[in-house]
């Protein structure tokens, strides 16, 4: 994993991890349109981390398992015991309708391009509300999403702060997603 390697072999295992994973943290969700949207199969990007297939459910398991970890080491404490699950595996949920697959030459992998069709826009406003369509969220669920990215938008440094002082939770989250992406690089 630390050279952009997948974590799974393939779409099944990421499905079966999900699963076993919703099933610890007794989550219901739609895993067919899940599926259909391309949530085991999306890239996390085309030139960075998790630019392959399956990339961004890699990224965001790396998440979730870093979130749980801490929470099971009692170093972060959450409202409600779904959210490291939840927050890690669904923060970059907008990323299934980021990319579009190109045609494939035969025996080369798959290829990714930007989708220029995109009804919904932002980051991670984008994932609360696509997320909004499977699950009810809590306050530090969401703002934990919103703010995942950090303040890479100088707009957002106050109410990113804001978010933080009311739930640390935020900050970790954020720091998750750096570990993920620019240590593991996944």
């Amino acid at each position: 994993m630390e050279n952009n390697q997948p974590r799974f072999n393939s779409g099944t295992e990421r499905m079966e991890h999900f699963i076993r994973m919703c099933k610890r943290f007794g989550i219901q969700v739609d895993i067919k349109r899940l599926d259909e949207m391309g949530f085991f199969d999306a890239p996390s990007s085309i030139k960075y981390h998790g630019n392959y297939a399956g990339g961004n459910y890699d990224h965001s398991a790396e998440v979730a398992d870093f979130l749980i970890s801490m929470t099971e080491k009692d170093i972060i404490t959450w409202q409600n015991p779904r959210s490291p699950w939840v927050v890690g595996i669904f923060h970059d949920l907008c990323k299934t309708d980021y990319y579009k697959e190109l045609p494939m030459e035969e025996g080369q992998p798959k290829r990714w391009g930007y989708n220029e069709q995109q009804v919904l826009s932002g980051h991670g406003e984008k994932s609360i509300m696509m997320l909004s369509q499977f699950l009810q969220l809590t306050e530090e669920e969401v703002l934990c999403i919103r703010y995942h990215m950090g303040a890479y938008n100088k707009n957002d440094w106050d109410a990113y702060d804001m978010a933080i002082r009311k739930y640390e939770t935020v900050l970790w989250t954020h720091t998750a997603d750096m570990y993920a992406a620019k240590v593991k690089n996944i």
